[in-house]
């Protein structure tokens, strides 16, 4: 079984982070979010993991070679075309077999002998509030009968999530062929819910499988989220000199700290040092230097220096002031 991991993707919503790196090495928990997805298909049997990269790729390819011992294929999309040109970019020139599509700025907790189990060709999905962001299904039973990018009058509320499973890649990779050989596109971009579409059209049975744990990693907001949950479903406690930890907490290797309280939900990555500080809610990558600060709510970039400063207040009575 191949498994396809499309990581080109700019993350223009995590700027400035994902100007010098690439969305999936965004740290989460204490690991980039392309870790968490890799350690996920690890009991998997993997003949080969496909990773569609972009301008950043050597990058993505230096942590992967370091950390895994994956059959690694490298595929570059060299133009942000979408993800359906993601997917064929990554498939184009493969033989027949099985694939596992798993999109790489999302971390999951999914069944995946369970998915592929379910049939030939499966798609994942969740019941969400807001469907007109995701592409959306029709279905009678498991079957689904349509697929919808981002409609703007959803017909069920049911989203796909990412994660996508074939056992043959040949039918997928004609209709990708298809879809851009006829420039047929989507929001001016090749999507792979066109090729879908044209699947059900050929006769094809995609069957729907619910997936429970969908964490979204698109923007700083549900980074911090998905931080969160990761660290109070499997946080393990380090101590830290000179620091009083709330938990759940990460604390990397070598880091160092004086008259500091870090907690809850803090992600702190390797060679931090934190001085006179509160920080709560946050994600401090690698070889940051924060001092006299209170930081909430917030992702530090690796090998940042950030240094607030402590006031002095006379306050009257009834008086408000906000600093």
């Amino acid at each position: 079984m191949k498994v396809l991991i499309p990581v080109a993707g700019a993350g223009t919503r995590l700027r400035p982070h994902t100007h010098t790196t690439p969305k999936a090495l965004l740290m989460v928990a204490g690991k980039p979010i392309l870790g968490h997805i890799l350690d996920t298909i690890k009991p998997l049997q993997v003949d080969e993991l496909i990773l569609v990269v972009g301008e950043k790729g050597d990058k993505i390819r230096e942590y992967v070679d370091k950390n895994y011992r994956f059959k690694v294929k490298y595929a570059v999309q060299k133009e942000p075309l979408g993800l359906g040109h993601a997917v064929y970019t990554g498939i184009h020139d493969e033989k027949n077999g099985e694939l596992l599509i798993i999109l790489g700025d999302t971390i999951f907790e999914a069944d995946y002998r369970g998915l592929i189990e379910k049939g030939d060709y499966v798609i994942g999905v969740k019941e969400v509030k807001d469907p007109k962001r995701f592409g959306i299904i029709e279905f009678e039973g498991d079957r689904i009968t349509r697929v919808i990018e981002k409609p703007e009058h959803p017909p069920s509320n049911y989203a796909i999530v990412g994660i996508y499973y074939f056992s043959s890649l040949s039918p997928l990779r004609d209709a990708l062929s298809e879809i851009i050989r006829k420039d047929i596109r989507t929001k001016n971009e090749y999507q792979l819910t066109d090729a879908l579409a044209l699947l059900i059209e050929r006769g094809y049975e995609l069957l729907k499988f619910s997936i429970d744990g969908w964490y979204d990693c698109g923007k700083v907001e549900t980074l911090l989220e998905t931080n969160r949950h990761l660290l109070e479903k499997y946080h393990k406690i380090r101590k830290l000199k000179g620091a009083i930890l709330i938990p759940p907490v990460y604390i990397g290797e070598d880091c160092k700290a004086e008259n500091a309280v870090i907690g809850p939900y803090v992600s702190v990555g390797d060679g931090v040092e934190i001085k006179n500080s509160i920080i709560r809610n946050s994600i401090v990558n690698s070889s940051s230097v924060i001092e006299d600060l209170l930081l909430e709510d917030s992702v530090i970039g690796e090998g940042a220096r950030i240094k607030g400063s402590f006031h002095r207040v006379n306050l009257g009575d009834s008086s408000e002031i906000k600093l």
